[in-house]
C-alpha cells in the first residue's frame, strides 16, 4: 500500500504533522486479557455501582427521564440494532420509513416544515446551524446570546474559527437571566443564536428575538437542549424561529455517561436544499405503491464534493429510532404530562429552596424544568456534602463555568423525582448550610 502511493515507510504518512506533537513512546496499555479475565474485571467494576437509582438533580444539557422499557425492546431487534447506514436506499425500507416518521415527528415538535434524518448530538447541530445561515444569508457575522450551554458554544467555536465567519456573544440580564433586546445588529449579520429555556433554565422571549433578527434581514436560531420543553411550551417555529435545533436525549435515550445522543435539525421549507446530513422522502412507484427514499442527501459522498452542505457522513439511525419509538409510545398527550410534570415538580423545589434561610433563586424569568440557586457560601462544597452524607446529586456549579459564581448552582428536576426525593434535597440543605454557619 505504502508503495503504490509512493512512500517508504508508515511514518511518511504523518511527515505534515509537527515532530514536536508526534507521540514518540509506546501506548501506555494494559497486556491482552482472556474472556475470563476480562469478565471478572467488569464485575469487580460492578461491586462499586450503587445497588438502587441515586437521587440526581442534574440536568445541564442530559435529562434523566423514564424510559418505557418497549423501547430497549424494539431497537434491539437485530434487523434494527445491527442495521447499517442506508447507502444503497432502496433495499432499506424500513429504516427509512422509521426516520421518515422520526422527521415528521421533529416538525411537528418545533413548528417547522422539514427535518433531517438526525445530527450526531445537539451541539454539533447547532454549529451546523450556524454554517447554514451563513450559506443562506451570505453573511459573515453570528451573534451568540450569553446563556446558551458553555460547551455548545465551544462547539460552534471550534467548527467557526476557520470557516471565515466572526461569532459576537451579547450578555444576558443579570435579574431576568434572559437575553435583552439586541443593539448591534446590521447588515452582516447572518443570525441571531438564542437557546431557550437557556442554560439558566430560563425561557426567552424568541418571538421578540425573531421580530428583531428578521428586521434585520437575518435568521433566528433557537437551540433547545431540554426537548421535552418542545411538549409544553410555544413552539420556537411559531414563534418565529427559521432553523430549530435540539438535543433529543429526553426522548428514551438513557443518559450513557454522555452519549449516544442524537441532534434535531428542522427549518423552513424555503430552506431545505441548504439542510446539513440527509432526508428521507416519501414516493410512489408506477403501481402507486409508496415507499421511502434518501433525497437532498447533498453530501460530499453524493459527488457533491466541495459543494456539499455539510461533511456529516449519516444520522444516528439506531438513537433516532429510540427517540421516534419513544415519541410513538407516549403520544402528543403522554409527553405533554410528562412535560407538565416537570414543570409543576421544579416550581415546587424552586419556591421550597427560596424558602431556606440563605438561599434565594437569582432569576426572575419564567422555567421550565431548571433553575439556578444562590447559595450561602460555596457551591461545589455543598454539593458534594450533600453527594457524601445524603446520597444525593444536588445540582451542578456553576463555577465550573462561570469561575466568578462560585455560590450558584443549577438544578434540574423532573418526571423521575419523587416528592420523597424532592423533599430529601430539601432537608439536605437546609441541614449542611446550618450546620456549617
Amino acid at each position: 500500500m505504502l508503495h503504490q502511493i509512493g512512500l517508504d515507510s508508515a511514518d511518511d504518512l504523518f511527515a505534515s504533522i509537527p515532530e514536536g506533537l508526534r507521540l514518540t513512546r509506546a501506548l501506555d496499555t494494559p497486556a491482552a486479557l482472556s474472556e475470563i479475565e476480562l469478565l471478572a474485571g467488569f464485575e469487580r467494576m460492578a461491586v462499586n455501582n450503587p445497588a438502587s437509582r441515586r437521587p440526581s438533580f442534574l440536568g445541564a444539557g442530559a435529562y434523566s427521564h423514564y424510559i418505557p422499557t418497549i423501547v430497549d425492546h424494539l431497537i434491539s431487534r437485530s434487523e434494527f440494532f445491527t442495521a447499517y447506514t442506508p447507502y444503497q436506499p432502496e433495499i432499506s425500507q424500513g429504516t427509512l420509513q422509521v426516520i421518515f416518521e422520526f422527521q415528521t415527528l421533529v416538525c411537528q415538535l418545533t413548528g417547522m416544515d422539514v427535518a433531517n434524518a438526525s445530527m450526531y448530538d445537539g451541539s454539533t447541530a447547532l454549529a451546523e446551524a450556524v454554517l447554514m445561515a451563513e450559506r443562506v444569508t451570505k453573511r459573515s457575522k453570528v451573534i451568540a446570546c450569553g446563556a446558551i450551554h458553555p460547551e455548545y458554544l465551544e462547539v460552534v467555536s471550534t467548527y467557526v474559527q476557520h470557516a471565515g465567519i466572526e461569532l459576537q456573544h451579547v450578555d444576558f440580564e443579570p435579574s431576568s437571566g434572559q437575553v435583552p433586546a439586541i443593539a448591534h445588529l446590521d447588515d452582516q449579520t447572518a443570525a441571531i443564536v438564542v437557546q431557550s429555556p437557556n442554560f439558566f433554565g430560563c425561557i426567552e422571549d424568541v418571538a421578540a428575538l425573531a421580530e428583531q433578527a428578521h428586521a434585520a434581514g437575518a435568521l433566528l436560531i433557537v437551540a433547545v437542549t431540554e426537548a421535552m420543553s418542545l411538549a409544553l411550551l410555544k413552539s420556537p417555529g411559531a414563534a418565529g424561529a427559521d432553523i430549530v435545533i435540539a438535543e433529543g436525549q429526553s426522548f428514551g435515550v438513557p443518559l450513557s455517561f454522555g452519549g449516544p445522543y442524537v441532534g434535531l435539525f428542522a427549518t423552513r421549507d424555503k430552506y431545505a436544499r441548504q439542510i446539513p446530513g440527509r432526508l428521507v422522502g416519501e414516493a410512489y412507484d408506477k403501481q402507486g405503491r409508496r415507499g421511502f427514499v434518501l433525497t437532498l442527501a447533498t453530501r460530499e459522498q453524493h459527488i457533491r464534493r466541495e459543494k456539499a452542505t455539510s461533511n456529516i457522513c449519516t444520522n444516528e439511525g439506531l438513537i433516532a429510532l429510540a427517540a421516534t419509538v419513544y415519541m410513538e409510545t407516549m403520544g402528543r398527550r403522554g409527553l405533554r404530562d410528562v412535560a407538565v410534570q416537570c414543570a409543576q415538580k421544579a416550581s415546587y423545589t424552586a419556591r421550597r429552596i427560596s424558602e431556606i434561610e440563605g438561599f434565594w433563586l437569582p432569576y426572575s424569568a419564567p422555567r421550565f424544568n431548571e433553575f439556578v440557586v444562590h447559595g450561602p457560601g460555596n457551591a461545589a462544597g455543598l454539593l458534594s456534602r450533600l453527594a457524601a452524607e445524603r446520597g444525593i446529586s444536588g445540582g451542578l456549579p456553576l463555577s465550573r463555568y462561570f469561575p466568578d459564581r462560585p455560590n450558584d448552582f443549577l438544578v434540574c428536576v423532573t418526571e423521575v423525582n419523587s416528592r420523597a426525593e424532592i423533599d430529601s434535597l430539601l432537608d439536605g440543605l437546609a441541614e449542611i448550610s446550618s450546620s456549617s454557619v
